[in-house]
């Protein structure tokens, strides 16, 4: 018995996650970067927002690329990452790493995971809420 197939992530996908997540953050009157990465981790599409944060562009890509690797919310994960915590990392000026700040969501479709979002610019809360807008988009 062959288990069904999923339908990958494609560039199509990629344009809609990015252009919701650019819209929500447009109405909120915040600059963000957005990525999107496919299955194994590649870069599908990405959108940089030079008005946003320096470092908004590879923000957004870390927080999809760990959503992706551990298949979950960087949401979910920022209090986890502590000293003496399931995850071990070093302090930063912000006392979270910036890599489990929120704003990450894996992206699955038809219960498998077919890749990631990631948006950077906002505050945590707002990044995330960016890209969990732009994943309600996605059909």
């Amino acid at each position: 018995m062959s288990s069904p197939v999923t339908a990958p992530l494609t560039i199509q996908d990629a344009e809609v996650l990015i252009n919701a997540a650019r819209r929500a953050a447009e109405a909120a009157g915040v600059d963000v970067s957005v990525t999107v990465l496919d299955a194994g981790g590649h870069l599908l599409a990405f959108r940089r927002d030079d008005r946003a944060v320096l470092i908004s562009g590879e923000t957004s890509t870390r927080k999809a690329y760990t959503a992706l690797q551990l298949n979950a919310p960087t949401a979910d994960l920022v209090d986890l990452v502590k000293p003496d915590g399931p995850f071990h990392t070093l302090p930063t000026a912000l006392d979270r790493p910036l890599l489990f700040i929120a704003g990450g969501l894996p992206v699955h479709r038809d219960g498998r995971l077919i890749g990631a979002i990631g948006a950077g610019g906002g505050t945590p809360e707002q990044d995330h809420g960016f890209a969990a807008t732009a994943l309600g988009t996605l059909a």
